[in-house]
């Protein structure tokens, strides 16, 4: 065939794939210079691959991004300009052979590409954090030398994987239940003195971070292009955060958030600290696609970067209470009272999903409503927080719109809180405070004077959590340390009539208005839900919270979840706590209270 004829065979190929590519597309494409090109007979569906087009294109011009559509035979780039589209297209149509079976590629210029965002265009997962430098080169090279030896001492590495070696220190992960045992650390294997220095500097570049010194570390040494499944370390099996350490070669690690489908590509270079924190920790899975290069950008675009050998240094904490995270589609926790659950009142609906919607939603849409009706600190609450002397440090764990916060002036008083809304009501009076969950707090054990929960692990489901919540507060105090506990009581009518039951002027509502808010609704999920107001009929129930619309006469009400307390209840779990001692009990307006002590 002569070369004229093989000319207009290919301008005629060209062609049919210009009308498919619009027909398919709506984009326009022609021989006309433009900012973006498409290649008319290379995709997915011929096996070419982002890395080597990028390559290609790379030697002519500066690429922001390539496009390969699933199922397509055809493929697009971004270009950086107008005079790089140029170059790229000169240098590679009728000339690059990346096509299926060695055959030359053909291009034409486009209006535009296809939406189709980039992993690196997206933000990264909330809670994530990347610390580069985060060691020097000689902490880098002591650290490979002592994981290089513990590796070739062993006989046999912990949990070896194809193109991976792994080694663990303190405890071993166990791949089989992806969980340790936390009754057999590896004594025999310590975490490496190589790795005390870094947690000083981890405190000083990140003061508000809170975390513990981690107990288990596990070693991966990657081969080039190795990788690891996607997957999301163990909720019930490590406290938050979780720290990776990248050393001899950076990586692109890869999230995903299974709630949406995002996907985030997000680069660790050499040396560099990954922080999992939040939602980056519970809420999405990372892992490292297996290959031999990484596209990462760069200040003028996308580049290709050949994987080295690499070795990471995962640190954790062991967790010894379950989880409460409120992300269930990775929670084991979560699976796994979903499997238990049984029709008593406890196991309806699963706690920390009930929890979510009735509690924790509910506190932030009513906030600043909320807010306004709760001006004056109650006058035992106060005393409690004056007979700490100077200089004690005190946590207020739900402290809401922060009303205890400002008293005791000679004290350090920080205050957590599950609700966004009201910790911003707190941010504006200037507290300290920082958001968390009850059932667990981001805070050093032993580091406490005192702590106060007032009206807040009533809305806590199930006994095991109402109990978890108690140990949390006992475990960062000190010995001799106090806490004070203040839950609703079923009993309202005890001695004076409480004030929950006595209108107050600023809710002045009669029975019949909450039952109007309601319809003829009774219960919800199975919960019966509460006349407001009146005696309490159930242990375990929903209370309205009526809320008036400013810009209208229309009154939109919300379901909170309580569970409300006989008279020796919150004692009796107290007591269930080995390491605290009830030293006072009381009933005060409506409430049951009980200071306690560590011994």
């Amino acid at each position: 065939m002569s070369s004229k004829s093989m000319e207009r065979k290919a301008g005629r190929k060209q062609k049919r794939c210009q009308n498919m590519i619009t027909n398919e597309t709506q984009i326009q494409c022609n021989d006309q210079p433009k900012q973006n090109l498409v290649v008319c007979n290379a995709g997915l569906s011929t096996g070419l691959k982002n890395d080597v087009l990028l390559l290609e294109a790379m030697q002519f011009g500066s690429v922001l991004q390539i496009i390969l559509l699933p199922g397509k035979s055809y493929s697009f780039i971004k270009c950086k300009s107008v005079q790089d589209s140029v170059s790229i297209y000169n240098g590679m149509n009728a000339k690059s052979t990346l096509g299926q079976n060695g055959s030359v590629l053909y291009l034409l210029y486009c209006d535009d590409v296809p939406e189709n965002v980039s992993p690196w265009d997206r933000e990264h997962p909330s809670g994530l954090i990347i610390i580069e430098d985060f060691v020097t080169e000689l902490e880098e090279e002591r650290l490979l030398k002592r994981a290089n030896d513990d590796l070739s001492a062993s006989d046999a590495p912990h949990g070896s994987m194809k193109h991976r070696h792994v080694f663990h220190y303190g405890y071993e992960f166990k791949y089989d239940i992806n969980n340790v045992d936390a009754t057999r650390p590896l004594l025999e294997k310590p975490i490496p003195d190589e790795c005390n220095e870094l947690w000083p500097r981890l405190k000083s570049k990140m003061p508000t971070l809170l975390f513990q010194i981690p107990n288990q570390v596990t070693v991966n040494k990657y081969e080039p292009g190795a990788g690891i499944p996607p997957h999301c370390d163990t909720h019930s099996a490590f406290q938050d955060p979780i720290f990776s350490l990248s050393l001899n070669a950076g990586i692109v690690m890869e999230f995903r958030r299974l709630s949406d489908g995002s996907h985030v590509s997000v680069w660790l270079p050499r040396r560099s600290l990954l922080i999992m924190s939040k939602e980056s920790r519970y809420g999405w899975t990372h892992g490292i696609t297996p290959r031999k290069t990484d596209i990462i950008p760069v200040n003028d675009g996308l580049t290709v970067i050949e994987r080295k050998l690499r070795v990471s240094f995962t640190f954790r904490s062991l967790k010894f209470n379950g989880c409460c995270c409120g992300f269930s589609a990775l929670c084991d926790t979560y699976k796994k009272s979903q499997r238990t659950a049984d029709e008593n009142v406890e196991k309806l609906v699963i706690p920390s999903e009930l929890e979510l919607r009735n509690v924790h939603k509910v506190y932030d849409e009513i906030a600043n409503h909320f807010s306004e009706t709760r001006h004056s600190p109650w006058p035992k609450v106060g005393q409690f927080i004056e007979s700490f002397t100077q200089g004690s440090i005190l946590f207020d764990i739900g402290c809401g719109n922060g009303k205890y916060l400002s008293l005791n002036a000679s004290t350090l008083k920080i205050g957590c809180d599950r609700s966004h809304g009201l910790l911003n009501v707190c941010y504006e009076r200037g507290f300290n405070i920082f958001q968390c969950d009850c059932l667990y707090l981001p805070v050093r054990s032993n580091c406490a004077d005192g702590c106060i929960s007032i009206a807040v692990i009533h809305h806590l489901v199930t006994k095991e959590r109402r109990l978890q919540a108690i140990s949390e507060m006992s475990r960062i105090l000190v010995a001799g340390g106090r806490g004070l506990i203040y839950v609703w009581s079923k009993n309202q009518a005890k001695g004076t009539k409480s004030s929950y039951l006595r209108q107050n002027k600023r809710n002045n509502r009669s029975d019949s208005d909450t039952s109007a808010d309601l319809g003829e609704l009774k219960f919800f999920d199975g919960l019966p839900i509460h006349t407001n107001r009146t005696q309490f009929s159930h242990s375990d129930m929903l209370v309205p919270w009526t809320r008036k619309d400013e810009s209208s006469e229309n009154q939109e009400t919300f379901l909170r979840f309580y569970h409300v307390f006989e008279e020796d209840e919150l004692t009796e779990l107290c007591e269930k706590v080995s390491d605290i001692e009830v030293i006072e009990r009381y009933y005060d307006q409506g409430n049951w209270c009980v200071i306690f002590q560590k011994k």
